[in-house]
């Protein structure tokens, strides 16, 4: 039978593959998933399933309440982490979470990532944040939803947006980046590992590295997305 999501399936099978070029996941680490706004669905990578072996159609198509919609395998286990960040900003279309090296490093220190240089602010202008790990109650309940919620919770106590901060580090876990679509997802998780790698390298250097002036992080990110941005064509 044809699929109605074969699209959708592709844009999220296409964006997995490219994780998995772009060197940010190993074996069968690491998912991304792509959303249907107008049908209440996303699609996401099956569970341990290895990128050689992924096909177009083993993407599996899901609802916000976590049901499956369409697909014969179980989706990745952090689908309920998706699902959730989906109802709750309306705006993200895609979603990716890698164990990319320095990301997790980062994650696993348990702290932000300072913003050290342009190339950070021509993406942001916070630094990236790192939620806490997380607490033993809600790891003993309903574990990836809650990973969700403490993704969210961070933003609040935080104060940022997460349509100008696209990327964050759970404390112990890893990364999660997301965009207006599953490839810029895809994209914010490479621009989060090299500026993890960096910002490794500057504190190597010079453990008492400066932050960024903010009058260089409003240069940098204003002139690639602010009202009279100019970078590109």
């Amino acid at each position: 039978m044809k699929s109605k999501f074969k699209l959708l399936k592709q844009e999220c099978y296409e964006a997995n593959m490219h994780l998995n070029e772009l060197n940010l996941v190993v074996y069968t680490f690491g998912n991304v998933s792509a959303v249907d706004r107008e049908n209440g669905v996303f699609a996401i990578k099956p569970s341990g399933i290895a990128y050689e072996a992924l096909k177009p159609e083993d993407i599996v198509i899901v609802d916000f309440e976590n049901n499956i919609v369409e697909g014969s395998m179980r989706p990745s286990s952090d689908t309920k982490t998706h699902a959730y960040l989906y109802k709750n900003w309306e705006d993200v279309g895609g979603i990716a979470h890698t164990h990319a090296t320095y990301s997790v490093a980062w994650a696993q220190s348990q702290l932000d990532i300072p913003i050290f240089g342009t190339t950070h602010a021509d993406h942001l202008t916070a630094d990236i944040p790192c939620a806490q790990p997380m607490r033993d109650d809600l790891i003993e309940g309903n574990y990836e939803h809650n990973t969700g919620v403490q993704i969210i919770d961070c933003f609040k106590e935080k104060k940022l947006s997460y349509r100008e901060v696209e990327m964050i580090l759970i404390g112990n876990h890893g990364p999660f980046a997301w965009g207006k679509s599953a490839a810029k997802a895809v994209y914010n998780s490479k621009v989060l590992e090299v500026i993890a790698e960096m910002a490794y390298l500057t504190l190597q250097i010079n453990p008492k590295a400066p932050r960024l002036k903010d009058s260089l992080i409003k240069k940098h990110y204003d002139r690639k997305h602010g009202a009279n941005s100019y970078y590109g064509q």
